[in-house]
């Protein structure tokens, strides 16, 4: 299976933070990119509801095609056998559905600032090509929420390729939702999902 068809679980993610050597984070690049997606975040917080949804959608969807690396994560979203069927207008056409799912699910869940604080943990983890940049989410009031990143050079940019909620792989989480419409209806079915997906998250 190609390197970016690699398995995103939380096993993985586990194993990898054990055994990975760890590096200050203090002029990292992986650790430096999620800093100022984290900073873009905060920002239309405070602006969210004066900004509406489709307001913050506007805002970050450019902050998220430049802080992910969307192909990869929308290949490995609909899995490689399905993906080497399709044709590349297929392909644009998904990749352009799931960069706006992306955005859209971060206008959704980030809609007002309430006194939130993102703090980046003071080391990256590496193994092999890849690096893995730990965050806390802490609100105004109650226990804080760990965010992991997993993150892949590209094109001299690091970008994030997971995100761990807690456990939870993103990536792994969609493949899972993005099965059904696949196997009932192909690349339409699924792109007809997609949109779906993404109108009612910026209703």
């Amino acid at each position: 299976m190609p390197s970016e068809f690699r398995s995103f679980t939380a096993a993985a993610a586990l194993a990898l933070l054990a055994a990975a050597p760890a590096m200050a984070a203090a002029g990292d690049p992986a650790a430096t990119r999620i800093e100022a997606f984290d900073h873009s975040l905060l920002g239309v917080m405070k602006d969210g509801p004066a900004l509406g949804a489709r307001g913050r959608f506007r805002k970050l969807e450019p902050v998220v095609q430049n802080a992910f690396d969307l192909p990869l994560m929308t290949r490995y979203a609909v899995g490689p056998t399905a993906w080497a069927a399709m044709s590349e207008a297929d392909h644009q056409a998904l990749i352009r559905a799931f960069t706006k799912l992306t955005a859209a699910s971060y206008a959704h869940t980030f809609d007002r600032f309430a006194g939130e604080r993102f703090d980046v943990v003071p080391t990256v983890q590496t193994r092999g090509g890849d690096k893995v940049v730990q965050s806390h989410l802490t609100p105004g009031s109650g226990a804080s929420v760990d965010l992991t990143y997993r993150m892949r050079e590209s094109g001299g940019t690091w970008k994030i390729v997971d995100v761990y909620y807690g456990a939870i792989s993103q990536l792994t989480t969609r493949r899972a939702d993005f099965a059904a419409p696949l196997a009932a209806g192909g690349a339409k079915g699924l792109l007809a999902h997609l949109d779906t997906a993404s109108a009612k998250l910026l209703q």
